[in-house]
């Protein structure tokens, strides 16, 4: 909401944290990776304040000066946590934290919907004259980033690809806690060319277990390209970016139904998930995901069932949030506010995508000319043709037994490396080919990727190649493959055929994922021989 005082010299803002919560050491990285000024609380306690804005109504609230507002921090109310507050009452509207002693410390209960104001009444019935519907700031900037949904895909090297989003909440019910081996198991069973998975932790997650621990825990899928999501606005890129989601019972997965993507409901019950909540409505619409293997199948369910009515039903004044929070914050401080509300705005692209696998098991199917690419992890329980992997860069297990091996040529600038100083030995594409295939016996293919449509391929049994990937042009967009794909669907279709030394030039279809691609297989080229690599 503090965009509501930009550009206005009036306004010091100074942050707090109140004591008593177990993720606090994440909540000060986060402010002091925003360079947010902080207050200790006992200099909090001892100052007077204009204004006092909070998104938990938990801790000693009440002892802070000035006039106090209150916002939710998810999509409004579905949970009760266990063992915090009172039994089976929304977290959040829980008068032991809303009126402690029976007396209402918070000035302005300020909610997204009307609904949200009958059960604030429902449960603290003295509250109700205390509550306004302001919309939601997170929603309004979320569909403010929806003309941004290309750049964030191009940020994720998503490509053409489906991606697919899986959200977790934090506690005993999470999906992360519940069900901790989904995300490794849908990045080994789906064709890593046809879909792009990624995961999105509640912060309290990131904080409780650590980036180090997670990333230790998640190794194999981060390493066969699971997209991690950092803990702060990122996440709302991820849902923008999405064709879906799969989801527990946290209310990140309003917000994506908000924005008309197709959910999937992963959640396994339990005590937490309020009946009747907006949450528990999308769920009871949501297909189900018992199994990973049927996640394509439950997609298809998924596609065809609209669920923005639900999320509807949980944000009104969409688009409006911040002009209301403006008027109503500057009419509590005793301001005129010294411009227009700012828009919503965007948020950021996320900063990078998934590590590039350094090794694929691939499954082929070679129809004459046409040749169809599937890869998945090497942990995949997939029937494959063939492993291909990166050289040097994959581990030993990869490199003994891999039948393509590939390596990628350096960047250079335009007149070479950039220090032309540079002491070197390189190899051209020739002689690497040449050294890979004498020093691993087991490899049937080396190729030299030179660039995003050219390579160098040398079989074992049929000699030098060059290769051209031709993009795919549509609608005004160029599309591409990985080249490392068409490097395996050349290397089976050589396989199963036994082209003669002198065979003109052949141009062969490949297919990976959604796309569909022409491969031009010819003598090799003296540029791309002496290529350096």
């Amino acid at each position: 909401m503090l965009p509501v005082f930009l550009g206005d010299q009036r306004i010091t803002t100074r942050f707090t944290l109140v004591p008593g919560s177990d993720f606090d050491v994440a909540a000060l990285a986060a402010l002091d990776r925003s360079g947010a000024r902080t207050m200790p609380w006992g200099e909090a306690l001892r100052t007077d304040h204009d204004l006092v804005l909070a998104a938990s109504p938990k801790g000693e609230l009440r002892e802070l000066s000035g006039p106090r507002v209150l916002l939710p921090h998810g999509a409004g109310f579905n949970k009760a946590v266990r063992d915090d507050g009172s039994p089976g009452v929304p977290s959040g509207l829980d008068p032991a934290y809303l009126l402690p002693g029976g007396i209402p410390w918070a000035d302005l209960h300020a909610l997204a919907h009307d609904d949200q104001v009958a059960l604030l009444a429902h449960h603290c019935p003295s509250l109700a004259g205390r509550a306004g519907v302001v919309g939601d700031p997170t929603l309004d900037r979320l569909l403010a980033s929806a003309d941004h949904r290309a750049h964030y895909r191009d940020a994720l090297g998503t490509g053409q690809r489906r991606l697919m989003v899986l959200t977790s909440t934090w506690g005993p019910e999470s999906l992360l806690s519940r069900r901790p081996e989904l995300p490794g198991e849908l990045v080994a069973m789906l064709p890593q060319d046809a879909f792009q998975i990624a995961l999105v932790l509640h912060p309290n997650e990131h904080s409780r277990i650590g980036e180090f621990d997670l990333s230790r825990r998640l190794a194999p899928a981060l390493a066969a390209g699971l997209v991690l999501s950092r803990p702060y606005e990122e996440w709302a890129a991820l849902l923008v970016a999405a064709d879906a989601v799969v989801t527990d019972h946290g209310s990140t997965a309003l917000y994506a139904a908000a924005l008309g993507r197709p959910v999937v409901n992963a959640y396994d019950g339990g005590d937490e998930l309020l009946p009747g909540s907006p949450m528990a409505r999308l769920l009871a619409r949501a297909p189900r995901l018992a199994e990973a293997r049927r996640l394509e199948e439950v997609l298809s369910e998924a596609v065809g069932r609209d669920t923005r009515p639900v999320a509807d039903a949980a944000f009104a004044r969409q688009g409006e949030a911040l002009p209301r929070l403006q008027r109503r914050l500057y009419g509590m401080l005793g301001l005129h506010p010294v411009a227009a509300a700012a828009e919503a705005r965007a948020f950021p692209a996320p900063d990078g995508g998934a590590r590039r696998p350094m090794a694929h098991a691939v499954r082929t199917e070679v129809n004459g000319l046409l040749i169809g690419v599937e890869r998945f992890p090497p942990q995949t329980p997939h029937t494959v043709h063939h492993l291909a992997a990166e050289h040097p860069k994959a581990g030993p297990r990869a490199l003994q037994s891999a039948a393509v091996l590939w390596r990628c040529a350096r960047p250079t600038g335009p007149t070479g490396p950039a220090d032309p100083r540079t002491a070197s030995t390189t190899w051209t594409a020739a002689g690497w080919t040449a050294h890979v295939l004498e020093e691993a016996p087991l490899c049937r293919t080396a190729a030299a990727v030179l660039s995003a449509e050219r390579c160098l391929l040398r079989h074992r049994s049929h000699g030098l190649f060059s290769i051209r990937v031709e993009p795919r042009r549509a609608g005004g967009r160029v599309s591409r493959i990985d080249p490392v794909a068409a490097v395996s669907a050349v290397h089976a279709w050589l396989g199963a055929t036994a082209p003669a030394a002198s065979a003109d030039p052949v141009v062969l279809t490949c297919e990976a994922g959604p796309l569909s691609v022409l491969v031009h297989l010819g003598p090799p080229s003296p540029a791309d021989l002496d290529h350096e690599l």
